[in-house]
C-alpha cells in the first residue's frame, strides 16, 4: 500500500498521525502545506480535503481526513503493534484520553482560532496566551487523572497508544506557549518518557522537511 501523508509540520493534527505511522513502522510521502500562507486552499488540495486542514492521507484510491479517523484506520488494516488496549474498557479509556485533546483541547487552540482571535478581535499575544491556557489547564487536569488511574511508562500502560499520539503535540504546543506544566507531572513523565522513543520522536515538527 502506498501512502501519502499531506501535513504541516508545526499542525499538532498531522504530528499525531506521523507518531502513529512510525509507530505502526510504515512508510509514508509528505507532502507539505504551509498553513500560514494558505496553501491548503488551494484548488488540487481542496478536491482532497474540503475542509482545507491537515493531515490528509492518500491511500491507494482512497483519501482519508480527520486525524482520529486516520488513526482508527490505521490501526484496522495494521493492527501490529496495537495503539489500543486489547479490552474494551481499556480501548474506551485510550479514545477518551485522545479525545480530551483532539476534541476538547486542540480545536480551540489552533492556527485558525490564534488567527481569529489576534486579527479578527485584535488579542494581543498576553491575551492570546491567555486563551490557550485558559483550554489546555482544565483539559490536561482531566488527562492527568486519567493517567494516575491508568498509566504507566506511558498514558496508558507500558506500551504507546493513540493517547500518546495526542498527548506530545499537544504537551509541545502547552510548552511553545509558556503554558505551566508544573501541575501535570504525570504527563510530564510520559512526554519525557515518550521523547525517548525513536518512532515518536522521529515525528517530531522540529525534525521534519518542511520545518522553520
Amino acid at each position: 500500500m502506498s501512502l501519502t501523508l499531506h501535513d504541516y509540520w508545526r499542525s499538532g493534527a498531522a504530528w499525531r498521525v506521523r507518531i502513529a505511522l512510525n509507530l505502526k513502522g510504515l512508510e509514508y510521502r509528505q507532502i507539505a502545506h504551509n498553513l500560514r500562507t494558505g496553501e491548503q486552499r488551494d484548488p488540487a488540495y481542496l478536491a482532497l480535503n474540503p475542509q482545507a486542514l491537515v493531515p490528509t492521507i492518500e491511500a491507494d484510491d482512497a483519501v482519508l481526513t480527520q486525524s482520529l479517523a486516520i488513526m482508527e484506520w490505521l490501526e484496522e488494516t495494521h493492527p501490529q503493534p496495537p495503539l489500543l488496549p486489547r479490552d474494551p474498557l481499556g480501548r474506551a479509556h485510550v479514545r477518551a484520553m485522545a479525545a480530551i485533546v483532539a476534541c476538547d483541547i486542540h480545536p480551540l487552540n489552533n492556527l485558525r482560532v490564534l488567527s481569529s482571535l489576534r486579527d479578527d478581535l485584535g488579542a494581543r499575544e498576553a491575551a492570546s496566551q491567555a486563551w490557550i491556557a485558559r483550554w489546555i489547564a482544565p483539559g490536561f487536569a482531566a488527562l492527568e487523572t486519567m493517567i494516575a488511574r491508568h498509566g504507566g511508562m506511558y498514558a496508558y500502560g507500558d506500551t504507546p497508544t493513540m493517547a500518546d499520539c495526542c498527548l506530545v503535540p499537544q504537551t509541545a504546543s502547552a510548552l511553545r506557549f509558556k503554558v505551566d506544566l508544573t501541575p501535570f507531572p504525570a504527563i510530564r513523565r510520559v512526554a519525557e518518557t515518550c521523547a525517548t522513543h525513536p518512532a515518536i520522536s522521529a515525528a517530531h515538527a522540529g525534525l521534519q522537511p518542511d520545518a522553520d
